[in-house]
């Protein structure tokens, strides 16, 4: 039974997440997987995906976790297997879903890694002395464009791989960027990274897309970033690439240090989620768990019983408080004496002349 519906289901559906989701082939592989996964462990229960039940659902998550399958991905499996259902439901194939009642597995919230600002500045620096070397190569060029880009732009690495030529606007000082579900989007860059990209297009990449040594279809031969071969890179050679700039970062990485900078120098989060791309600022917000020491700035500039603010209150400012003998404490160009002459309290009032 599975070799006749279960197949045929998969590639309907895939059809339907390319075509009318607007998905990314790897996204569509990674739900396709998944689903293979649930549909082999319901042959073994003599099962297939049209009938299957909520126990179903419920054993494929318990077998999941006896094989140490982490929470995370359990998660992303079960949230697969409902968008799978609701399409089936929506097409009128099955009558109940099977995921409903099924409960999301728990998982730790992990906080995006980010480098250091001066980790970054490094990297970029030493990418920036090889691109400005007098002898420099058509790939130094390119490199330090890429590199600039990942962290200008916090732009994910399949984002940078499709980029064309034609997605540049540095005239306006901005790039358009297609991200997940195929959503468009407009991200502006600093000087370093248009200049950057400027030296590439001018003097490197002719080079790179004259010494190509294979015929490439059209619109490979637009890609913004080529290889010696004249081909557009893959999202393997990018992270070796940055990697070996700096054996701690990784594309993703930069993407999360881009986020946390910027957060970190009182970026709002609406306009990081916008840079990003972010469907929902709930991922945005995990940003600010890391910017700890731009939040405990700001409370201790604005909160109305921050200590900072006593600190900050110029002496002049400042009461003037007396001393224990009765010496008024005055500051003479910034050093406090106690020869000032001491107040004369009032007298105390007569009550006889009160009563008069």
């Amino acid at each position: 039974m599975r070799a006749k519906t279960n197949p045929s289901l998969l590639q309907s559906y895939q059809a339907y997440l390319r075509v009318e989701k607007g998905l990314r082939p790897l996204t569509c592989e990674a739900y396709s997987s998944d689903l293979n996964t649930f549909a082999e462990f319901l042959e073994k229960r003599h099962g297939t995906l049209l009938t299957a039940t909520q126990q179903d659902v419920a054993a494929f998550l318990e077998n999941l976790r006896a094989n140490a399958v982490e929470s995370r991905s359990a998660a992303r499996k079960l949230s697969c297997l409902r968008g799978f259902y609701k399409w089936l439901l929506l097409d009128r194939r099955i009558h109940h879903d099977p995921t409903v009642n099924i409960e999301s597995p728990k998982a730790w919230k992990v906080l995006p890694k980010s480098l250091a600002e001066p980790e970054v500045n490094e990297m970029l620096m030493r990418a920036s002395i090889a691109a400005t070397h007098p002898k420099a190569r058509a790939t130094a060029l390119r490199d330090r464009a890429i590199l600039e880009l990942l962290y200008a732009g916090g732009l994910r690495v399949s984002e940078l791989t499709s980029l064309s030529t034609s997605d540049l606007f540095l005239d306006a000082g901005r790039v358009q960027v297609r991200g997940k579900g195929d959503k468009e989007r407009i991200v502006p860059l600093g000087d370093p990274a248009i200049q950057a990209l400027e030296s590439y297009l001018r003097e490197g990449r002719p080079n790179l897309a004259r010494i190509g040594t294979r015929k490439s279809a059209r619109n490979e031969a637009a890609r913004l970033f080529l290889s010696l071969r004249g081909a557009p890179l893959t999202r393997q050679w990018i992270w070796r690439l940055v990697k070996a700039a700096n054996s701690s970062a990784s594309p993703h990485r930069l993407r999360h240090s881009c986020a946390t900078h910027m957060v970190e120098h009182g970026a709002d989060l609406r306009t990081v989620q916008t840079l990003l791309g972010h469907a929902d600022i709930a991922t945005t917000q995990v940003y600010t768990h890391l910017a700890l020491g731009r939040l405990k700035t700001v409370h201790s500039q604005h909160h109305p019983r921050a200590k900072v603010r006593a600190q900050d209150t110029p002496p002049s400012e400042a009461p003037a408080p007396r001393h224990s003998g009765g010496l008024r404490i005055v500051s003479r160009g910034g050093v406090t004496v106690d020869d000032a002459p001491p107040t004369i309290p009032d007298p105390a009032p007569d009550p006889a002349k009160e009563l008069a």
